[in-house]
């Protein structure tokens, strides 16, 4: 059964439609990235199937069953969403902040497993310091670790990766790689386009908020679609691990690529 759906999902904020009859679906197993410019509907896409932002047409689903349907213990029990911009409101030792990703525990056992996930996250020596004394991606990994100590079938991340280094953007990314392979069906939205076709198994490219590609990321990232969405040029190219992509800017407004024509598209 699919976990996660948006099935001709619209959506209005501020009198501007944010999602325009959205269509996706993630199975367990598979991670899902969602990619486009400011404002194109990526976050709309991840709240509406979190619960938090409303539709005015269409329907998202967990699990088969409607996100407007189910109750906020039945969402957190299938679905975590780690939101774009998290706020900590007191200065809580990182081990207590993930614990509560795990509601549905006892206490000894949801710390226990919070003290996995900091491990996971390559932040356990942070277990007992309080986040408020903590940098911008050390709180960041401890939010991370709350979300992933959830039993939920599914997650829901919207750029989990944005002010971290690149070596943390790395790890992130690989831990949530793992969760999907482990079963969990996994939902993200970056802006990091290389990661994006480095890590995703699909990748849903959004635009005013409409899908204009949602595929592999050979089939998703075209020349033509990085070029009508984004407006930038592109190829693809052999790496040692596999196909990278290769972006950069119209210098001149021509159409052309950065790559040489002998490079594979």
């Amino acid at each position: 059964m699919t976990a996660l759906a948006l099935i001709g999902a619209t959506a209005r904020l501020g009198g501007r439609t944010v999602l325009d009859s959205v269509d996706l679906a993630v199975d367990g197993g598979e991670l899902v990235v969602v990619v486009g410019p400011n404002g194109a509907g990526k976050s709309s896409a991840i709240r509406a199937l979190a619960g938090v932002l409303p539709l005015t047409g269409g329907q998202a689903q967990l699990a088969g069953d409607a996100v407007a349907a189910l109750s906020a213990r039945v969402r957190a029990s299938r679905v975590a969403y780690l939101p774009q911009e998290p706020r900590i409101a007191w200065n809580l030792p990182a081990v207590e902040v993930a614990a509560l990703g795990a509601p549905f525990l006892a206490e000894a056992d949801a710390l226990e497993r919070a003290r996995a996930v900091l491990d996971e996250v390559e932040a356990g020596h942070l277990a007992d310091r309080g986040v408020a004394e903590m940098s911008g991606g050390e709180r960041a990994r401890v939010l991370l670790a709350r979300s992933l100590a959830t039993e939920a079938r599914a997650l829901l991340v919207d750029e989990p990766t944005a002010g971290l280094d690149p070596e943390a953007q790395l790890m992130v990314l690989e831990r949530l790689k793992a969760r999907a392979a482990a079963g969990q069906a996994v939902l993200v939205s970056l802006h990091d386009l290389g990661l994006a076709a480095r890590f995703a198994d699909r990748v849903v490219v959004m635009n005013a908020g409409r899908v204009e590609a949602h595929a592999p990321p050979l089939a998703a990232l075209t020349p033509e679609v990085m070029a009508q969405v984004f407006g930038l040029s592109s190829c693809w190219i052999e790496g040692p691990d596999g196909p990278l992509l290769s972006i950069g800017r119209y210098s001149d407004g021509s159409a052309a690529g950065v790559c040489s024509p002998s490079s594979p598209a």
